[in-house]
């Protein structure tokens, strides 16, 4: 197949559109930010990219924490508005019809109505050009009940997950595997006695 080269860019995902809470519930701000992962399991940690000419910028810096969290793609439109408006000149949880509630480890309210959010506290904040990249601890998570069965096993296929894709929203659709089954050796059948 023939392909094209353009120049390096940031194309990569599809990714999560985290909203992301900062401040405390008393004063909250949400942004949205398709910039965040994983960088270490143990200790688990996480980082998120802001430009520093967002209004919540100033807010994460300060406190040092924040609460970043997986929305179903139900909140597709709240997502989308949080990462466009700026918290300076509208309150996103009143116009989006968001619930703050209390976090269990940081100051930053949690988002009721995410059914995963992963409760963060700053370690290091790195200058990366467009973007400062703030590295955090994990230091809780709370995610919804009703997304562990009977054993407490969780089962994030059920929270509906929203991803981001250059510009535009995305359910996640059916799974195709799971880790490690390309090496899974093939159950044996038991013989019928035919």
């Amino acid at each position: 197949m023939a392909r094209i080269h353009w120049k390096g860019s940031a194309l990569l995902g599809p990714l999560p559109p985290a909203l992301v809470s900062v401040g405390d519930l008393e004063k909250p701000n949400l942004l949205t930010v398709a910039w965040c992962g994983v960088v270490a399991t143990h200790p688990p940690k996480t980082y998120i990219s802001v430009r520093p000419t967002r209004h919540s910028y100033a807010m994460l810096k300060e406190r040092g924490e924040f609460v970043l969290h997986l929305p179903p793609a139900a909140l597709a439109r709240a997502v989308d508005y949080c990462g466009i408006y700026t918290g300076a000149k509208v309150d996103k949880f009143k116009k989006c019809g968001l619930t703050p509630i209390p976090s269990v480890d940081v100051a930053p309210p949690t988002v009721a109505e995410c059914p995963v959010a992963l409760e963060c506290r700053v370690t290091e904040v790195t200058p990366m050009g467009t973007h400062d990249l703030f590295l955090a601890d994990i230091v809780g998570v709370t995610v919804e009940e009703s997304l562990l069965d009977e054993a407490g096993k969780l089962h994030m296929e059920k929270a509906g997950l929203l991803a981001y894709l250059h510009g535009d929203y995305y359910t996640l659709g059916r799974q195709v595997g799971r880790f490690g089954f390309s090496a899974a050796k093939k159950k044996k059948r038991k013989e019928s006695g035919k």
